[in-house]
């Protein structure tokens, strides 16, 4: 037998099972990031995770937000990943901890910060060494604040993830020598793995250095994988680190998921092999801000994710239980805990309350002329990418949408070298001449005839970064957002630009409110365009849905909280609330506009997901098809 690792953490194997405190544990877990769900209701889906026999959860850790520029870290309120940590373990749950630093996830970039693109030259997950830098920095701060919560401490984590499914981008096997160093610098101790498809764990073997894990849809491709582990070793416990008990949605396509009879046929298919899993996701919760990522297939196009993170799973977007949570409790009771000796199980709690605020008017709106007057333009010759602007100590822009004006000659025809990324919306002196997205097919738009002294405009939109990219693809690298290249007028290239970082953090949220140019809103808002009203709530807030019908396409914010993108091409037509972020009195609700809409938005009491296509997309799988 080859050599093969082994674990020197609380969590052990042998004979093919995991070994914790010298009793044998059979893994039930379920992923939630605490990013993706209000911090208030961390302990509700624990509790409701125990009641559906799960002894452990499973969290990623978004670098991005954690430090979305060098050196400046945020781990607070939504962000507090110690304290979701040591609430699982009050809860009676154990933890399975995977840092990235890249974790794809339906995340903007896989978690990666896009300062590191301002490196011309930037070669992510791999051994380049101003990335590597960047990767220790983070470890450095991120790993001191929880090495003491792992079991061997007498904290709840019991295994660590080794990157993430990196032989489905690259088989540069140094690299992750180099992720391990960091962990172990840092006092990790407990059970090191990886997990990837089964092209991937070919291509990028680790496994006497980490246990390997399975990443698949159903039994059929589940057991070619357990067999590959099982013929590295017959000590490797089996287990399927995402078990996909749902999907996600792409804009602009049909509602997806997995019927309950796959789904349950998946689940008794990994309890009858004696294994151990990992559903992802257990509870998806929300991409809320414009954190919600990408998928790039060569072959198709770029395809941007929703705000909903509800993915089919068996607690839903808003924490609620389904019939798929309800199926796999007596699954998993039946099948994992009754052969245990466990012969039942708490209730679960009940789903939190929602209600209907119902239809509110917008009361003002604020022009685009208005919001420009708030933003220092920047001022270049050629174009500048977000991630390129001399912005915020010279290290870009993040996030939110990018302004591009100029003064421009009579010409009748808008030429772009490259189609902008991801979507831009081209004015002349104020009217909307056309849209360039993905789905254009060249750069050019036709403008009329529009005279000398005219004022161009370009808003464009980045609408998140590709989170997952197959192998062999430098995708990753290319990631930038706004203008590449020049713009020309019937042949002519167009020079001196006025460049808006349109970024919509709390200091121009700040500089909106205080505008005095605020305008009663008409019928019909006229895009872009920002819109305020505010929901009275006389007692204890409620969740509820914020439902965008007669919306064309924008943002929300709540409070000063971005609740996410809305747009009417679909699936999702709501956006979920949490009471958390609403209070007795008056709630402050800011919308841009990209086009133009009704007066009205209406609070329901229900999600508008869309109709649900029960068959996943080839394309969307994350699951290449050779090696």
């Amino acid at each position: 037998m080859a050599e093969v690792y082994r674990s020197h953490g609380s969590l052990s194997f042998k004979d093919g099972n995991f070994i914790l405190d010298g009793t044998p544990l059979r893994i039930f877990s379920g992923t939630m990031h605490y990013f993706r769900v209000v911090p208030e209701y961390w302990r509700d889906r624990f509790r409701k995770m125990k009641a559906c026999g799960l002894n452990t959860v499973e969290t990623y850790v978004p670098w991005n937000l954690h430090e979305e520029y060098p050196g400046e870290f945020n781990f607070s309120g939504l962000l507090d990943v110690r304290e979701f940590i040591r609430q699982a373990g009050e809860e009676g749950l154990h933890v399975i901890f995977r840092p990235g630093p890249y974790i794809c996830a339906e995340w903007d970039w896989g978690g990666m910060p896009s300062w590191l693109l301002k490196d011309p030259n930037m070669k992510v997950r791999s051994n380049y060494p101003p990335y590597v830098e960047a990767v220790r920095r983070f470890f450095d701060e991120l790993l001191p604040r929880i090495v003491d919560l792992q079991h061997t401490s007498g904290g709840p984590i019991i295994a660590v993830q080794v990157e993430n499914e990196y032989g489905s981008y690259s088989n540069e096997v140094e690299h992750l020598h180099t992720i391990t160093e960091m962990l172990l610098k840092n006092g990790i101790k407990e059970l090191l793995l990886t997990s990837d498809n089964i092209y991937g764990l070919k291509r990028a073997p680790f496994f006497k250095h980490a246990l390997p894990t399975a990443n698949f849809p159903n039994m059929e491709d589940g057991g070619k994988l357990f067999n590959m582990i099982r013929e590295w070793s017959s000590e490797f416990p089996l287990m399927v680190m995402e078990f996909w008990p749902g999907w996600f949605d792409h804009w602009g396509q049909p509602h997806k998921g997995l019927e309950i009879p796959d789904f349950e046929a998946c689940l008794s298919g990994v309890l009858d092999a004696g294994g151990s899993f990992n559903m992802y996701m257990f509870h998806g919760g929300t991409n809320f801000g414009f954190m919600a990522g990408a998928n790039y297939f060569e072959g198709s196009h770029y395809k941007p994710d929703v705000t909903s993170y509800d993915y089919d799973a068996p607690l839903s977007e808003a924490g609620d239980v389904t019939p798929k949570y309800m199926r796999a409790r007596e699954i998993i009771l039946k099948k994992g805990l009754i052969p245990q000796g466990i012969r039942s199980l708490p209730d679960p709690p009940p789903n939190l309350p929602k209600k209907a605020y119902g239809e509110i008017a917008v009361t003002q709106c604020l022009d685009l002329k208005s919001i420009l007057s708030l933003v220092t333009p920047i001022k270049s010759t050629e174009p500048v990418l977000m991630e390129n602007l001399d912005y915020h100590k010279g290290y870009g822009q993040c996030f939110g949408y990018i302004f591009y004006q100029a003064d421009i000659c009579a010409g009748k025809e808008l030429s772009f070298t490259e189609i902008p990324k991801d979507r831009a919306q081209v004015f002349v002196n104020g009217e909307d001449k056309g849209v360039l997205d993905w789905l254009s097919v060249d750069g050019k738009v036709k403008i009329g005839d529009v005279s000398d002294r005219s004022t161009l405009d370009v808003l464009v939109e980045n609408h998140g970064r590709v989170n997952y990219i197959e192998y062999g693809s430098n995708r990753f690298n290319e990631e930038r957002k706004g203008i590449s290249g020049c713009v020309t007028l019937d042949g002519k290239q167009i020079k001196d630009w006025r460049i808006f970082p349109l970024d919509f953090k709390p200091k121009f949220l700040d500089s909106l409110r205080r505008s005095t140019k605020w305008k009663p809103t008409p019928v019909t808002n006229k895009g872009p365009v920002i819109v305020r009203t505010s929901l009275q709530i006389n007692s204890t807030p409620q969740d509820t849905f914020l439902d965008m019908k007669g919306w064309n396409k924008g943002i929300v914010f709540l409070n000063g909280f971005n609740l996410g993108r809305y747009w009417k091409v679909g699936p999702t037509r709501t956006l979920y609330v949490p009471a958390p972020l609403l209070r007795e009195g008056d709630n402050e609700i800011l919308i841009f506009e990209q086009h133009g809409s009704s007066g009205t938005i209406c609070f329901i009491d229900t999600p508008l997901l869309g109709e649900k296509a029960t068959t996943q997309d080839a394309d969307t799988a994350c699951y290449p098809t050779e090696v």
